[in-house]
């Protein structure tokens, strides 16, 4: 499939579902709608652009998460970079302007019209599933980012081997996640820390709520999942955030700077990195 194909598709599913979701209200507020199915839990179709907006520019996102990204990527002028759950796009944006030969998949058509809109024909986009196997030849890239993805994976495994297959020797992994000690704490009582264990939350947009899933796993299983995937561990980070929030955010500055909030790994293919142009 084309990426113009694959465009297509996230656009036409994307209005299709902004048709079914306009219907159901349509026919709620006269009163002839059945009972509507209850809501998906992390259907991101259906907030897409509030959330986009929101993600934008908010202290956790644009000041905190995306940064801490970045600079453990480095100087990928001229890399083949996966970004894997590229959401509306601004990761792949920071990368392309970076120099990097930025490809981007993401399980919300959505989302990835909202990407196209960010980004034009610059970043090749596709529909893919992490769950699934990816539209690419085996070492494809040079590096693959996760922001914010593998805590929506109750199994890493099936993911990490994808992962793997499509980076070349020497390739990185660079994933965010949301910190196992925050996780630990959203539930009463307290679940097993040991275990792989699933909480949920809903997130408001516009007054309206939407339920979210995520799985959270102990540190050892974090790090067991990467080497069982065939990498290497190279860094474990918890970064502070940009100093520029503190003005911007001050009553919240303080809070993300001195807790914990999301964990950052880099794991490496063994081997020879690829040599880029210049």
């Amino acid at each position: 499939m084309t990426d113009v194909d694959d465009m297509a598709e996230a656009t036409a599913a994307a209005a299709a579902a902004a048709a079914v979701e306009a219907a159901a209200d349509a026919a709620a507020a006269d009163g002839s709608a059945r009972p509507r199915r209850p809501d998906r839990a992390n259907d991101y179709d259906r907030f897409a652009e509030a959330y986009a907006a929101e993600n934008e520019h908010n202290l956790v996102n644009a000041y905190y998460e995306r940064p801490a990204m970045l600079a453990l990527a480095g100087d990928v002028a001229g890399r083949r970079v996966l970004d894997a759950g590229c959401g509306s796009g601004p990761l792949s944006a920071a990368l392309r302007d970076r120099g990097a030969q930025v490809t981007g998949i993401d399980a919300s058509a959505g989302m990835l019209a909202l990407a196209r809109r960010r980004l034009g024909d610059d970043v090749a986009l596709h529909l893919a599933d992490l769950r699934e196997r990816l539209p690419f030849e085996d070492g494809a890239f040079d590096d693959v980012l996760a922001s914010l993805v593998l805590h929506y994976l109750e199994d890493w495994g099936p993911a990490l081997a994808e992962v793997r297959r499509v980076l070349g020797p020497g390739g990185r992994l660079i994933a965010s996640v949301d910190h196992p000690f925050v996780a630990y704490t959203f539930r009463e009582p307290r679940p097993d820390y040991s275990a792989t264990t699933s909480y949920a939350f809903e997130w408001t947009f516009d007054g309206r709520p939407y339920p979210m899933t995520f799985w959270r796993k102990p540190l050892h299983a974090m790090t067991d999942a990467f080497t069982a995937a065939g990498f290497r561990l190279s860094a474990i980070s918890e970064p502070q955030p940009d100093p520029a929030a503190r003005e911007l955010f001050p009553d919240q500055f303080h809070e993300l700077a001195t807790r914990p909030c999301f964990l950052f790994f880099v794991v490496e293919v063994p081997g020879e990195r690829r040599r880029t142009a210049r």
